[in-house]
């Protein structure tokens, strides 16, 4: 087989693939899609709060970088509350307000008022 037709049998997989995962995206909701997205924030951001133990460290803890990603969140289940309906929305919420809750007992000195992450778009959270 020369390279060129190596390269073609390549190009032609690939294609393949790209088509698979186009038709299986096709067939996914809206609705799973972002919960799915919003699952993934909580959870990496879960860990950044250092919710998640390492057995050498005990934490991953990195709240900047956790408040980066509760914001990402907090704008993110705002936005598509009234999209997915309220039964979507309403756990989404909770696990948001969960993450606020723990990133503010994680801090040394607590964010002024509106000042915490996502706080810009849910309101105060205590």
């Amino acid at each position: 087989m020369t390279d060129h037709q190596h390269d073609d049998h390549h190009d032609h997989s690939d294609e393949t693939a790209e088509s698979q995962e186009l038709r299986d995206i096709a067939e996914v909701s809206s609705v799973e899609i972002i919960t799915s997205a919003c699952v993934h924030l909580m959870s990496a951001a879960a860990v950044k709060v250092g919710l998640a133990e390492d057995e050498a460290t005990g934490g991953y803890q990195d709240l900047a970088e956790a408040r980066k990603l509760i914001n990402a969140l907090a704008g993110l289940v705002t936005a598509a509350a009234p999209e997915i309906g309220n039964e979507h929305a309403r756990s989404l919420r909770d696990g948001l307000r969960s993450l606020q809750l723990a990133f503010a007992e994680a801090l040394p000195f607590p964010d002024g008022p509106g000042e915490a992450p996502g706080e810009k778009f849910t309101g105060r959270v205590s």
